[in-house]
């Protein structure tokens, strides 16, 4: 492999890997929060849950497009992808977050409340930790999604390793679509072993 095309590949991964980054941690301070809301707010659910439903079943490159003349989040390049990305995220987040609450045993909350602990307590202390191991196999789910999804982004300047993809596609060059494609599915592979194992290791059971 040429020196040149090495270090393309290195750069473009690690842009890859910061849009998905970026994407992820947004998502993460959207979902998480919203979910907790969600197991406060019943009648809600349903059109918070529609909603991101609804963005799940958007082609993926129909999003991107779609989002380009949006005015402040729009246009070309990685703002727009990062937004898309997002958005894609956050459904997995946000339904595991509302499951793993709504999941913990009635009786552990009554019994937390009899010990006297407040509201915020209880989700500190007693929800979280119980339902930590749910949120996060949203999160893994989420990031795996994500690193596929990111590669579309090269298709509006978003960079990643779809730019290899892309210019493989239409240089029928396969070598480019391998370039592209394996260290973004061994990146998936990573992260869905190295989330895996935090999922096993925090979990309280």
């Amino acid at each position: 492999m040429e020196t040149g095309l090495r270090d393309e590949i290195a750069s473009l991964t690690v842009e890859h890997l910061e849009l998905v980054l970026i994407a992820m941690c947004i998502a993460a301070a959207i979902s998480i929060p919203g979910g907790i809301l969600l197991t406060r707010r019943a009648g809600m659910r349903r059109w918070v849950l529609g909603f991101a439903n609804i963005l799940q079943t958007i082609p993926s490159l129909a999003l991107f497009g779609f989002l380009i003349p949006v005015p402040l989040i729009g246009g070309i390049g990685k703002r727009t992808a990062i937004v898309a990305l997002v958005l894609y995220a956050l459904l997995p987040i946000l339904r595991n977050t509302l499951v793993g609450i709504l999941g913990v045993d009635p009786a552990v909350r009554e019994s937390a409340v009899a010990m006297g602990m407040t509201g915020r307590q209880i989700l500190w202390q007693v929800e979280l930790p119980l339902s930590i191991r749910t949120i996060l196999a949203g999160i893994r789910l989420a990031a795996v999604a994500t690193i596929g999804t990111a590669t579309i982004a090269a298709a509006i300047g978003g960079g990643g390793l779809g730019v290899f993809i892309f210019r493989g596609i239409s240089t029928l060059d396969t070598g480019l679509i391998l370039a592209g494609a394996i260290p973004a599915a061994a990146m998936a592979l990573i992260a869905d072993e190295g989330l895996g194992w935090l999922e096993r290791k925090l979990s309280p059971v």
